[in-house]
């Protein structure tokens, strides 16, 4: 019997009304009827200092949320756009949780006031890519507050992607795992 593949989902708004989480919520749902093992880490939930390039790194809940990321073969990052680049939370975590991306399968959802920020995910994952070897899924999810009413994704186009882009995570997580 083949194990469940491990995926950390990263909901990293700070926002209590985050749409970005609302997207992670949709996709953690598309993860489990894969089959899929999904550890939510709620950056709401989840307080980490900020990187101080010092202390910081052993600072107990930085050592929990690096060990969650570095146990996961894959981790979606749904995350909201601000100032053409995901948000100063995920980028901390990045930087706290370092070498703990190494080698993962790295997907993004992303939520945005305005269509003009699209490839605003290309700079995260060039990063990822190029200083932790991380794979990155060629299917982002961007979406604006049209695509989501009542507390959900209302848009059928936009949960149509989450749900290929939990497949396709899944499929690649399981493709490049250890045997």
């Amino acid at each position: 019997m083949q194990t469940a593949i491990h995926i950390a989902l990263v909901s990293g708004s700070l926002n209590p009304e985050s749409l970005s989480r609302q997207l992670a919520l949709h996709a953690s749902s598309s993860l489990d009827s894969l089959g899929a093992n999904v550890d939510f880490i709620d950056l709401q939930q989840v307080k980490l200092p900020l990187c101080d390039g010092d202390t910081a790194y052993s600072d107990p809940e930085v050592e929990k949320t690096r060990s969650r990321i570095e146990k996961a073969a894959g981790v979606l990052v749904a995350a909201p756009v601000y100032n053409f680049y995901m948000n100063a939370a995920v980028k901390n975590l990045v930087e706290l949780t370092g070498s703990a991306w190494e080698g993962k399968v790295v997907g993004f959802l992303n939520a945005a006031g305005g269509y003009s920020s699209y490839m605003s995910v290309m700079s995260m994952a060039n990063s990822l890519m190029l200083d932790f070897r991380c794979v990155i899924v060629p299917r982002f999810v961007y979406a604006t507050s049209s695509a989501f009413r009542d507390g959900a994704v209302s848009d059928k186009k936009v949960a149509e992607r989450i749900d290929e882009l939990a497949h396709d995570l899944v499929r690649f997580a399981k493709a490049l795992s250890d045997p």
